[in-house]
C-alpha cells in the first residue's frame, strides 16, 4: 500500500505531510512521558521485525499479493504512540533506502499506515481489553483490530487518490477497500500467530501488566527476534510473491499506474545493484535493511526515552 510519487497532487501531499508531522510530534511527546527505558529494545525489535516481514508478499485472490502492515501488532506490544513512531521509522527507511513509497508521498504513507494503523489499531485493541481477559480473547481482539487497520488504511488511501483527482472516489473506494478486505485476513492471521508465539515466552507483552525488567530476558528476546527478522529478510524474502500488491493492482485496473514515477535510492527494489543474482541481491539488501532498521529504531528510542537514572532524577525534580 506504499503510494509512489505521481499518484497524489501537491496539495494532497502537503496536507498529508502536515497531518503526519503533527501526529508524529504528539506521539513522540507521549512516548517520552510514558515509555519505560527497558521497553526501548522491544521498540527496536518490533521495528526490525515489521521491516523484514513487510518484504514477504503473500498471494491473495485475483493475481494480487499483500504483505503484513504490522501497525496493530506494534501497538499491542509497545502502545499506539510508540507504534506511530515505529511505523514512521520503517516507512522512512523503506522510502530513502529502498525506494519503497515516494518521497513526496511519504506523509500520506505515514498517515495511512502509521497513524491510522497504529492509533486506530491500538484504540480498537484497547477498547476490547475489558471484555477480552483470556489469551484467546486478546489475540482475537488483536486480529480483528489488525484487519480493521488494513481496511481503514486502504480507505484513507482511496480518499487521498480521489482528492488528488487521480481517480473518482466512487470507483477507487470500492476497489481499494474490496481487495484490502481480503489482504486484511492475512494481516489478522499473521498478527494472531505472532502474538501467540510471543505469549508463549513473554505473556505479559500480550496479556498486559508490567514488562519484565530482567536484563538477560530482554537481551535473549531481542537477539532471538533480530535473528528471526534476519532469517526472514535473507532466506524467505527472495522467494516472496512477485504479484502486484493491492494498490498496484487497483492502479493497473483503473488505468493510473503509469502516473507512478521512479524514486532514486541506494538499494531500490530491495536489491544490491552490484550483485547479478536476484536472490543474492535481495537477500543482501534484506540483511542490510534489517540492521539499518534496528540501529535507527534503537537510536530513536534512546533519543526519546530518558535512561533510568535520568528519568528518576527528572521525576524527583
Amino acid at each position: 500500500m506504499h503510494i509512489p510519487d505521481g499518484f497524489l497532487d501537491v496539495k494532497t501531499a502537503v496536507a498529508m505531510a502536515g497531518v503526519a508531522a503533527v501526529a508524529v510530534a504528539v506521539s513522540a511527546a507521549v512516548v517520552r512521558r510514558r515509555l519505560a527505558p527497558r521497553q526501548v529494545p522491544l521498540m527496536g525489535l518490533t521495528a526490525t521485525f515489521v521491516f523484514a516481514a513487510q518484504m514477504l508478499n503473500f498471494p491473495v485472490a485475483g493475481g494480487t499479493s499483500g504483505h503484513l502492515l504490522g501497525a496493530c501488532l506494534t501497538a499491542v506490544l509497545v502502545g499506539p504512540a510508540a507504534a506511530v513512531l515505529v511505523m514512521t521509522a520503517v516507512l522512512v527507511v523503506q522510502c530513502l533506502v529502498f525506494a519503497d513509497g515516494g518521497l513526496l508521498a511519504l506523509g500520506a504513507n505515514v498517515v495511512n499506515m502509521a497513524v491510522v494503523g497504529g492509533l486506530v489499531g491500538g484504540a480498537l485493541f484497547g477498547a476490547a481489553g475489558p471484555f477480552a481477559r483470556s489469551l484467546r480473547g486478546r489475540v482475537t481482539a488483536a486480529a480483528f483490530a489488525a484487519w480493521c487497520t488494513v481496511v481503514l488504511a486502504s480507505a484513507a488511501c482511496a480518499l487521498e487518490l480521489a482528492w488528488s483527482a487521480t481517480v473518482p472516489l466512487r470507483v477507487v473506494f470500492p476497489a481499494m477497500v474490496g481487495i484490502h478486505m481480503v489482504i486484511g485476513v492475512g494481516e489478522a492471521v499473521i498478527t494472531a500467530l505472532v502474538l501467540v508465539a510471543i505469549a508463549a515466552i513473554r505473556p505479559e507483552l500480550v496479556m498486559g501488566g508490567a514488562v519484565a525488567a530482567g536484563r538477560w530476558r530482554r537481551l535473549d528476546l531481542v537477539l532471538a527476534g533480530v535473528l528471526l527478522a534476519l532469517c526472514l529478510a535473507v532466506f524467505v524474502a527472495p522467494f516472496a510473491s512477485v504479484l502486484p500488491d493491492g494498490l498496484e493492482r487497483v492502479a493497473a485496473t483503473l488505468g493510473f499506474a503509469e502516473r507512478a514515477s521512479e524514486s532514486a535510492a541506494p538499494l531500490a527494489d530491495y536489491e544490491v545493484p552490484a550483485i547479478s543474482s536476484p536472490v543474492a541481491a535481495t537477500a543482501l539488501a534484506g540483511a542490510i535493511g534489517t540492521f539499518v532498521m534496528l540501529g535507527v529504531s534503537l537510536l530513536l528510542g534512546r533519543l526519546l526515552v530518558p535512561r533510568a537514572g535520568k528519568q528518576s532524577s527528572e521525576s524527583a525534580g
